[in-house]
């Protein structure tokens, strides 16, 4: 035998039925304080510390190694024979 049993109700009124607790004002006041911290890192963020933390070292190797492709591109060729 299978009996189905269908039951429309807000979570609300589930919650209560089953005497759970309401913690939607802990989640409130949680998440006001998450905001707040993100909104004071946020306001904080500093690109190139983030970048230096995020890169590992040998990224900083990266940049030197641009900075000479880019001064033998930019350098006087006039000086050079042909």
């Amino acid at each position: 035998m299978k009996i189905n049993l269908d039951i429309e109700c807000t979570p609300e009124e589930a919650r209560k039925f089953f005497g759970l607790p309401d913690v939607e004002p802990m989640q409130q006041a949680l998440m006001a304080e998450i905001q707040k911290k993100m909104m004071e890192n946020i306001n904080n963020l500093d690109a190139e510390n983030m970048m230096k933390n995020w890169l590992p070292a040998s990224m900083k190797g990266f940049d030197q190694m641009q900075n000479m492709f880019w001064n033998s591109f930019t350098q006087d060729k006039s000086d050079k024979k042909d």
